[in-house]
């Protein structure tokens, strides 16, 4: 059963990137790469890596799409006052790609027994935490660095736009 949970999950997460990348709306092409993120993050789960699975939600799903979501705002992609209100056609796709990572999700939920890596040695959150902001401290403040300039870019080019 968990190789057709995992496949079927993978598929969803390819299609829903495919569907984020070639979406003309901004805001839909969001929803379709945090519906990509939710199913990664099964998929993390599955692998026996609960904590990079629970990042993935944070971190990606949360933060990252807030920061991408804030940026569009600012630039002013989104023109929702433009649209037309979205019919059947147009949420089907996010809704069975929803509804296939949900039913997968709790389906692995139903019939698994807990998560132990591959060394058969569940490691915790500290011992992460500190290999993480140990050994890879130096990039984790590189990336937050990058996210910083990359917000303060969308709002020079906002500001110098008006």
């Amino acid at each position: 059963m968990e190789p057709v949970i995992f496949y079927t999950l993978a598929v969803v997460t390819v299609m829903a990137t495919v569907l984020a990348i070639a979406e003309k709306h901004a805001v839909h092409a969001i929803v379709y790469l945090v519906t990509s993120f939710f199913s990664l993050a099964v998929i993390f789960f599955m692998l026996g890596a609960p904590v990079v699975a629970v990042f993935e939600v944070i971190i990606y799903a949360g933060a990252i799409m807030v920061l991408f979501l804030f940026v569009i705002m600012m630039l002013d992609l989104g023109h929702p006052e433009r649209a037309r209100l979205p019919g059947v056609r147009d949420w089907w796709p996010a809704l069975a790609l929803g509804a296939v990572t949900l039913a997968a999700t709790l389906t692995l939920f139903a019939s698994r027994a807990p998560v132990v890596s591959a060394t058969g040695k569940a490691i915790g959150v500290k011992e992460f935490a500190l290999t993480l902001f140990g050994t890879y401290g130096v990039a984790v403040e590189v990336i937050s660095m990058q996210l910083l300039f990359a917000l303060v870019g969308a709002l020079y080019l906002a500001k110098k736009r008006q």
